[in-house]
Order: C-alpha cells, then sequence, then structure tokens
C-alpha cells in the first residue's frame, strides 16, 4: 500500500506486539525503525530468520527484503522518526506489584533522542496514570513542553497470539493526555487500523485495557473453581460448561485449565490491584481471582498424585510425560506458562519429568523458572514407558490418538481427549 504523506515511526520492542505493529505500519507505506535493546533480534530480523514462529516466516521474509523497514539496537536513529510506539515488557516482580523498569528506561531513552514534535505513544499494559504520572514527567525533565517538544498518548495492544486476525481488523484504542496528543494518535492509527476509537483520556484507554484481561481472568477463575467443586460432587465441569453454553445471552463460555499464561491474564489484575490498592479500595473479587487462578498448577500435580495413587505409585521415582509446554494452543509461546510450575512441582516431589510440545522444542530459562528440559519425541514407546500423562496444552500437531491406545494413565487438564477410552486410567483435571 502506498502513503501519500510518509511518516517515519519508531517501534520500540521487537517482540509479539512489536514485530506485527512494524509489519502494518510497513505495509501502510511508513519508513519503520525497529528498536530492541538485544541487537541478536536486528540480526535475525536482516537475515529472515524467524524467532516468533507463531507470526510465520512470512512477516519476517517481507520486513528483511523492505527498504521500508530498519531494525536496529542503535537509539539515535530514533531521531528520525515522527512517532514512537513503545511496545516493552510490564511485568510484575515477585510481590505482584508492578516493574515498570522497561518503560521507564525507554522513556528515558526517547527524552534523550526524539526529534522534536515527536508522538510517543505507549502501548504496554499498565495501572491507569502510568502515561501521565510516569511518562509524561519523564519526558518533560529537562524543560521539554507537551503540545510544543513531543506529544503523549495511550494505545493499548490488543494481540492475542494464535489469532489469525491481523491489526487492521482489530478496533484500537486511544486516550492522550491531552486533546492535541489524542488527534495526532488517532490520525497515526487510522494509518493501520480500520476503526480508531478515541477514549477521553489516557487514564480510561488504561483502565479498559485493564478490564478487558481482568474479565477473563475472573471469569477463568470462577470455572477453575467450579470445576474443582464439582469433582467433589462427581460431576463433570465439561458437561457442565457444555450444557450452559446453549444458552443464547447473559452467558460467555469459558474453560477451566491448568492456570493462566501468556504476558497479559496472569499479569494485568495485579496492575488493576495495585492500582486499587492505592487509592484505598482494596480489590477484594480481582485478587481472589488471582489466588483461584495461582492455585492451579498445585491442583493439577495432586491429580497426578491421585492418579499414581490408584495402583499404589507415588509421585517420587514415577515417570510423567508432559503433553504442552507452552500457554496457549497452537502457539509456541512459554511466556507465565503453567507447565513451568506444574513441571517444577512434579520435579521437587522426586518426579522423572519429560515433556513433548512440537513448538518449544527446548524449555527455555525464564525469570522464575530453569527447567532445563528438551521436548523428547511422541512415540508409542515413549508415551508406554510414562507412568502417566499430563496433558497440559492442546495442540492440533499433538497425536492424541497415540495417547489415547498406549498411555497407561492420563491426567487431562484441557479435555483433549473428550470421550475417548484410555487404557488404564483416565482422568479430567
Amino acid at each position: 500500500m502506498s502513503n501519500a504523506n510518509p511518516r517515519t515511526v519508531g517501534i520500540v520492542g521487537l517482540g509479539y506486539v512489536g514485530l506485527p505493529l512494524s509489519d502494518a505500519f510497513e505495509a501502510a507505506g511508513h519508513q519503520v525503525i525497529g528498536f530492541d535493546i538485544d541487537s541478536a533480534k536486528s540480526k535475525k530480523l536482516n537475515q529472515a530468520d524467524s524467532y516468533l514462529p507463531h507470526l510465520g516466516q512470512e512477516l519476517f521474509d517481507r520486513l528483511a527484503s523492505s527498504s521500508r523497514f530498519q531494525p536496529t539496537s542503535d537509539e539515535k536513529a530514533l531521531a528520525q522518526c515522527d512517532a514512537i510506539l513503545v511496545c516493552v515488557p510490564t511485568p510484575v516482580d515477585e510481590d505482584r506489584q508492578p516493574n515498570l523498569t522497561y518503560v521507564e528506561q525507554t522513556f528515558e531513552m526517547i527524552r534523550r533522542v526524539h526529534a522534536p514534535g515527536c508522538l510517543v505513544v505507549l502501548e504496554s499494559t499498565t495501572w491507569p496514570g502510568t502515561t501521565r504520572e510516569v511518562c509524561l514527567p519523564l519526558l518533560s525533565s529537562g524543560g521539554q513542553t507537551l503540545g510544543k517538544d513531543f506529544f503523549l498518548a495511550f494505545a493499548p495492544e490488543r494481540e492475542d497470539p494464535g489469532r489469525d486476525a491481523p491489526i487492521r481488523s482489530i478496533p484500537r484504542l486511544v486516550g492522550g493526555v491531552d486533546p492535541a496528543s489524542s488527534a495526532q494518535a488517532v490520525a497515526l492509527y487510522a494509518e493501520v487500523c480500520d476503526e480508531v476509537i478515541p477514549v477521553g483520556s489516557a487514564e480510561v484507554a488504561e483502565a479498559a485495557k485493564l478490564l478487558e484481561n481482568t474479565y477473563r481472568a475472573v471469569n477463568i477463575a470462577l470455572v477453575n473453581e467450579y470445576k474443582m467443586i464439582l469433582e467433589r460432587m462427581g460431576i463433570d465441569i465439561y458437561e457442565v460448561v457444555d450444557a450452559a453454553s446453549t444458552k443464547p445471552f447473559g452467558f460467555s463460555r469459558f474453560d477451566p485449565g491448568p492456570g493462566l499464561g501468556g504476558h497479559c491474564i496472569p499479569v494485568d489484575p495485579w496492575y488493576f490491584a495495585w492500582a486499587a490498592n492505592r487509592v484505598g479500595h482494596p480489590s477484594r473479587f480481582v485478587e481472589l481471582a488471582g489466588e483461584i487462578n495461582t492455585q492451579m498448577p498445585r491442583h493439577v500435580v495432586n491429580a497426578v498424585a491421585s492418579v499414581l495413587a490408584q495402583d499404589a505409585k507415588d509421585l517420587d521415582g514415577s515417570s510423567i510425560l508432559v503433553l504442552g509446554v507452552a500457554y496457549k494452543k497452537n502457539v509456541g509461546d512459554v511466556r507465565e506458562t503453567p507447565a513451568a510450575p506444574i513441571v517444577e512441582d512434579l520435579q521437587g516431589r522426586g518426579a522423572h519429568v519429560q515433556y513433548h510440545d512440537p513448538l518449544v522444542p527446548e524449555f527455555p530459562k525464564m525469570r522464575r523458572h530453569d527447567l532445563s528440559l528438551r521436548s523428547v519425541p511422541l512415540t508409542e514407546q515413549v508415551v508406554q514407558d510414562a507412568d502417566a500423562v499430563l496433558i497440559v496444552t492442546d495442540h492440533d500437531a499433538i497425536d492424541f490418538g497415540l495417547v489415547a491406545t498406549a498411555a497407561k494413565r492420563v491426567v487431562d487438564t484441557r479435555n483433549a481427549l473428550s470421550e475417548a477410552q484410555v487404557r488404564g486410567i483416565y482422568r479430567r483435571a
């Protein structure tokens, strides 16, 4: 697509959010400078070497062959930009408190290098008030003035890894710290989004993003707790969810699982809970949902122990084959995956753990986990040798038919086998 008024757009953070965004602006005819502090990413992008397989090789091929896309780890390159979009991680620390280190460092960098009149937009999910209270003072330090030296807005990302939906088709919220910033951001995103929705302030956009993900976290917690209670009643949660889903109004389907994963749902509610405590009104509902979801990995491990106990076996010394370690079906993404605490707990109780995941050949080192495991081939012998098979992620590429016929015992957290007949003990957990 050609653009009569091309801009130079900087994207800070070349990950799950920044790369599709870079691709969208490049396709719209703009010059794109992709910045990441990891210089290895620039080299891989220049060589069309995919480091995020779920995005598809075609995206990496397009960016590598485009004269409009320049990946770099040199912050001075951002001085060329008319707009800079910030897509950096916003994790929580060990105490579930917001960690804005990446945001703060990025805005300090932008203050040093940005061109006069540059529009700066934060896309990273955060607590309401961050753009105005944290980012604005960082850009203003040294005498720079909002509306003259820079413009500032918040436009939350709405990426959903594995969902084949282009950025253009997803409505984009935009909230500026002042009307001029909002207007500039709306005009920019209109280049790559069919629908841009301006809201009254950056705080509204920040709070809306948290609500979107907190809504999911709370409903997942509800169905997870429902599952644990129905297990004691001898009632199948999956049949119950199927039945409730027949109602054509007033009900949205959520399925139970082994715990939350991904870059948003396990993290974002804690940002809201922190913000709620900050204004003196604790969010008991959100905090309770977080506690329920956090305990699900332990519940899964207890289910494995229960299955083994039916044959007078203990976790200590047993061989467990975990199927799927990504946080989500058909995506090779392990951020915050519940598989990490599950495997760690199994190993801590003395189990010998192997895993098979066609999308995660090696379990990467994480902030809180270092499992040092590689995916093993899924063969009949591997399945038969396991004392129990634990299904954590139900990728389409996993041969669950083999599991159904060869496994001695199965614990299925995703209802992947459904009505399959499994030799031995089968438990949907």
